[in-house]
């Protein structure tokens, strides 16, 4: 027990002031999530550039498989990072490490499992994720080489969650930059100067994924601060069982996406082809949009994910003032960030589509229609998926899980399916705004909720 305690007190996630420990943080996580959206945004701009719209559509009917992997990763590496600061805070060591050994194994089975799967039902999956006839080649060549960095990018997202939980959040941090360094390098390049078109785009995103992955196999080879044994890599059920109890929020807020996703192109698909834009249209622009807003909520997850160790560790040690203090600075520069990035697309949609590439003048009317009315909840956007990742890093795994389903599942969806009925595909557009709103409300009150109740 007296060591329990040594070890307790001289952990600087108990002791160091909450707000240092955030910008400590959150500032490498912050990078990390920016530069893991960059490797689609990268894509999609050298793409729209080089390739046209129908290259844009086939990387958004290919999106949801990323978002799957992504689902995946955050599962194990997000239960898996909760669960060690957890068990660290509360002084088992052996424990922690236990369950950290068995995240990261697990990240690589599974990352193989979701590649074979991707190969094996490429064209019956890009069809059921929205494809058109003039999309589906394109989309096939994109997708046919990227799932093969399936496993190298679950293990270099999810990894990166265990490092940084690890007292390690710039390593964390440069595993992913030089991934998205290399991508961004060699994009063109393979693009332009290759000749390759969609498929050097492809070749670039695999390069630079399997460098993170190989970054992060490293840092638990080299550099680790925690105690780990090979025995620790065998898949624990146990173990796994902790891990996918506070994992699962995330993942299913990831699952919740890619579900939306795919009905959304194909609500686009059918209502755009009645309308005068055409089915390609929609289907290119909502995936520049959503690319967009990947900056917007990287940012706002990356200051949650910089967070979760100071939650974790200080919920798990039961100091829960400073568990206190850093949701309420974390909410106020989410809000912060969340108001400018509003003014943004309110201000200057044409000039935010532009940098995707060219389009008709029609092309640009629905964009820019549809990321003003679409994201005009923005300024509130932030507080949901924070207040997820707040709930999950101090073990209310079901409030997690909740506040994780709530936007897309419980809201989004059946707002984009009834809208597009009455209104056809302005109603997807509408849909958005409101289902913002309704998860902002719920997430401010639970939150609430869970804060009070620390103080008795």
């Amino acid at each position: 027990m007296e060591e329990t305690n040594i070890s307790q007190e001289q952990n600087p996630l108990g002791t160091a002031p909450v707000g240092g420990l955030i910008g400590k943080f959150a500032i490498p996580a912050i990078i990390s999530m920016l530069v893991s959206a960059l490797y689609n945004i990268v894509d999609q701009i050298f793409i729209g550039q080089g390739v046209g719209m129908l290259g844009n559509a086939a990387t958004n009917v290919a999106f949801p498989v990323t978002t799957i992997a992504t689902a995946l990763a955050l599962l194990l590496g997000i239960g898996g990072a909760s669960n060690y600061n957890l068990e660290m805070g509360a002084g088992r060591e052996k424990k922690a490490s236990s369950i950290a050994g068995t995240a990261l194994s697990t990240l690589v089975i599974t990352g193989v499992i979701l590649a074979v799967a991707v190969l094996l039902f490429l064209r019956p999956l890009l069809s059921l994720f929205g494809a058109t006839t003039d999309v589906m080649p394109y989309a096939v060549d994109y997708l046919g080489i990227t799932a093969v960095g399936l496993p190298f990018y679950a293990l270099s997202i999810g990894g990166n969650h265990i490092v940084r939980a690890d007292r390690s959040p710039t390593y964390s941090m440069t595993c992913v930059l030089t991934g998205a360094i290399i991508n961004t390098i060699l994009d063109p390049l393979f693009i332009f100067g290759f000749g390759w078109g969609i498929k050097g785009a492809a070749w670039a995103t695999v390069i630079g994924q399997v460098v993170s992955g190989i970054l992060v196999i490293i840092y638990f080879g080299k550099f680790r601060k925690m105690y780990l044994e090979m025995s620790m890599l065998k898949p624990s059920s146990e173990c796994l069982k902790a891990i996918i109890s506070l994992g699962m929020a995330s993942c299913i807020n990831q699952i919740a996406m890619a579900v939306v996703q795919i009905v959304l192109n194909n609500i686009l698909r059918y209502y755009g082809g009645l309308s005068v834009y055409g089915s390609d249209i929609p289907i290119a622009c909502v995936g520049v949009i959503s690319k967009v807003n990947q900056v917007f909520m990287a940012i706002c997850i990356g200051i949650s994910q910089g967070c979760q160790p100071i939650w974790g560790f200080n919920y798990g040690a039961k100091k829960y003032d400073r568990v206190r203090l850093a949701y309420r600075y974390s909410v106020t520069a989410c809000t912060v960030i969340a108001t400018i990035f509003f003014l943004c697309f309110q201000l200057f949609p044409h000039q935010i589509v532009s940098i995707f590439g060219t389009g008709s003048d029609l092309y640009f009317q629905f964009a820019e229609r549809y990321l003003k009315i679409f994201m005009f909840m923005t300024f509130a956007n932030g507080i949901q998926p924070m207040s997820s990742g707040f709930f999950t890093s101090i073990g209310k795994a079901k409030l997690g899980i909740v506040m994780s389903l709530t936007r897309q599942v419980l809201f989004l969806l059946p707002l984009i399916i009834i809208f597009s009925l009455i209104l056809g595909i302005d109603g997807v557009m509408y849909a958005g705004p409101i289902a913002d709103a309704a998860a902002f409300v719920l997430a401010i009150l639970f939150a609430r909720r869970e804060l009070v109740a620390m103080k008795k």
